[in-house]
């Protein structure tokens, strides 16, 4: 066998590894729309500082076999992050399944691009492919755990009711029924119409938590810039869906679910405030469809991702630990340790103020 590491630091580069990359994606299980070329691509292209770029590639005769997508923050102590930043709510390398001497040469890589820097890996789900970096690693390493994912089995949203107390249960009925008698009508949004259905969703989304705490980044314009980029190709690759949700032919709501063969994510939605107002369950209305689209397609999970909120626990979801992955050379011990500590303290905090907000 003939193996290549090189390192692409050019976002340009990065642009062209498209087919590469996908071809890989649909070679790793693991893999979440996360992890997805048009998504990390885009990410880079909105969020990504030129010159730090670490896109480490391992090719076995010519072949991508295994991808870190990384960047470099520099500092007193450098860190290698992956690509992604808190917009991202699952971080990932990619192994090819088929080749185990993969994880093995990838993390020689990373151990060559780690000289004078610790690698902190953040969000990475249970059993994902970085794990089997982590696994044989052999320098310092240190697993910490990261943010709370709400996670609900892939039923259709019958089979969800029906894992609800009765009492619960007989009110999410009544919550369909009215949907229902309502007349919602709902529509996947063709590829060609996702660039314009993400301004509506977004609009809507900046209507709905009008004068309520929102999540800043969201109202921003290199969030709106990065959707537009990435949706489109993952809508047409299978990875995407978005849904409007009409009333006597207006737009009331509209969401974003991202897909993997192994589980869809409820990643972003937009509801007219209208609704609110007329007790609609806009949860209730957009769990139907998103439980439809993956209990349809042989996923097994169906993500609410990060964040504990009520109105997901309303559903009885399993909460699932991320966790953050650190590693360093022998010579980086130091610095792995100071960091570890540094992220303990954080974690720590954030676990006491979700307490206080009654979140768990």
């Amino acid at each position: 066998m003939s193996w290549e590491t090189t390192v692409c630091r050019d976002g340009e580069e990065f642009g062209r590894l498209a087919g590469e990359w996908a071809d890989l994606y649909r070679r790793c299980e693991a893999a979440t729309p996360f992890q997805a070329h048009s998504w990390l691509h885009s990410w880079w292209v909105s969020y990504g500082t030129p010159g730090r770029l670490r896109l480490v590639l391992v090719r076995r005769d010519g072949r991508l076999v295994a991808a870190a997508p990384l960047r470099l923050v520099p500092g007193p102590v450098p860190v290698l992050t992956p690509l992604g930043g808190t917009i991202t709510d699952f971080s990932d390398v990619l192994v090819d399944d088929a080749c185990a001497q993969a994880v093995p040469e990838l993390a020689r890589a990373l151990g060559a691009l780690a000289r004078t820097a610790v690698l902190d890996l953040r969000e990475v789900r249970a059993g994902a492919a970085a794990e089997r970096v982590y696994a044989c690693w052999r320098g310092p390493r240190r697993r910490l755990p990261d943010s709370i994912c709400l996670e609900l089995p892939a039923l259709t949203i019958d089979g969800l009711v029906e894992r609800l107390p009765s009492a619960r249960a007989q009110r999410s009925r009544s919550k369909l029924r009215k949907i229902d008698r309502l007349g919602v009508q709902q529509r996947v949004v063709p590829a060609a119409e996702v660039p314009v259905a993400l301004q509506r969703l977004l609009h809507l989304h900046r209507r709905q938590w009008a004068g309520r705490g929102v999540t800043a980044e969201h109202l921003s314009a290199r969030f709106a810039e990065h959707l537009e980029r990435a949706v489109r190709p993952m809508v047409e690759s299978g990875n995407a869906m978005v849904t409007e949700f009409r009333i006597g032919g207006d737009v009331v709501a509209a969401d974003l679910t991202l897909m993997s063969p192994r589980l869809c994510g409820a990643y972003l939605y937009g509801a007219d405030p209208a609704l609110r107002a007329g007790k609609v369950d806009v949860t209730t209305m957009l769990l139907r469809n998103c439980a439809t689209e993956c209990s349809a397609n042989g996923r097994a999970t169906l993500s609410l991702l990060r964040g504990t909120e009520p109105y997901k626990r309303q559903w009885r979801p399993a909460p699932v630990r991320n966790q953050r992955l650190l590693l360093a050379r022998r010579r980086m011990a130091p610095a792995l340790l100071l960091r570890a500590a540094y992220a303990g303290v954080r974690g720590w905090a954030a676990d006491v103020a979700r307490e206080r907000r009654g979140e768990g």
